[in-house]
């Protein structure tokens, strides 16, 4: 059984949901998000509380279950909420800033590097090592900050590069004189 497939979805105030042929358009006070889903799911909203049952018990069934109803859970929170993730920049002379849409970073090459902030997506660096990546859908929040962390991963000797918030770095042991 599907714990997460079987778990009904409460569709808080303000926020409005379509569904025509699992064609799921969510509206509300943040913004709108439309998705395709999966044509053998069933959703059903009743009242305020919407719900995903699948056909049978095969496997392609039970996989769609619930990724379908996490989907749609996360469709709503982001209108309602939205989603936020935090990067933190450590090193000597690695910083952030924002010039007009674009994101330049300052991280130990030659170059600086500069990441346009897609449609959607709301970049802000409210300290030179600190950067906030804010929007409506969670997938997209999470591959640019991603791409971001991607530019100067972290590395274990001194910890130096882009991480997340609550990210932990295992730190390893340099090498030893004799």
């Amino acid at each position: 059984m599907s714990r997460i497939g079987l778990k009904v979805i409460e569709i808080p105030e303000g926020v409005e949901i379509k569904n025509e042929n699992n064609f799921v358009t969510v509206k509300g006070p943040k913004g709108t998000l439309a998705r395709q889903l999966h044509e053998d799911m069933t959703i059903s909203i009743d009242g305020n509380e919407l719900a995903v049952a699948r056909p049978s018990d095969i496997k392609l069934h039970k996989a769609l279950h619930g990724t379908t109803r996490s989907l749609i859970a996360n469709m709503v929170e982001g209108v309602h909420k939205g989603f936020e993730k935090s990067l933190e920049i450590q090193g000597v002379g690695y910083r952030a800033a924002m010039q007009g849409t674009k994101l330049v970073l300052n991280a130990g090459y030659s170059h600086q590097v500069e990441i346009e902030q897609p449609e959607g997506i709301e970049i802000e660096v409210p300290a030179n090592t600190k950067i906030v990546v804010k929007g409506i859908d969670k997938q997209l929040v999470g591959a640019i900050a991603a791409d971001i962390r991607a530019v100067r991963k972290p590395e274990p000797y001194k910890g130096k590069g882009i991480r997340y918030a609550d990210e932990y770095v295992r730190r390893k042991e340099g090498k030893t004189a004799k």
